[in-house]
């Protein structure tokens, strides 16, 4: 084999690996990742735990892991009840925005 042809084959096989890992995980039934590559495995538990033993559409409360305190109606998020994350406002995604702007 000439070295061109090993050099290939050699990358070949490097852009392969990534690509079986990511199509097995997908096959797992893994959580696909957001448009940030991050997996959100579901509510936090503290947002489920607000809405034990309450009605969808009720209202309840927690704090989250910031010390902020989320408050909104239970709602049905796949097998569970709990209240939603927060929409942010547009220019909201990493916190609130740098002083002086």
């Amino acid at each position: 084999m000439n070295p061109t042809r090993h050099l290939l084959a050699t990358a070949a096989l490097l852009l392969a690996v990534p690509f079986a890992a990511l199509a097995q995980s997908n096959a797992d039934g893994g959580t696909p990742p957001d448009q940030g590559g991050k997996h959100h495995p579901g509510p936090p538990p503290e947002a489920i735990a607000a809405c034990k033993g309450k009605a969808v559409g009720a209202q309840a409360s927690f704090t989250d892991r910031g010390g902020r305190t989320i408050s909104g109606p239970c709602t049905q998020m796949g097998d569970v009840v709990a209240i939603p994350p927060p929409h942010r406002a547009q220019g909201d995604r990493e916190g609130p925005p740098p002083q002086g702007k």
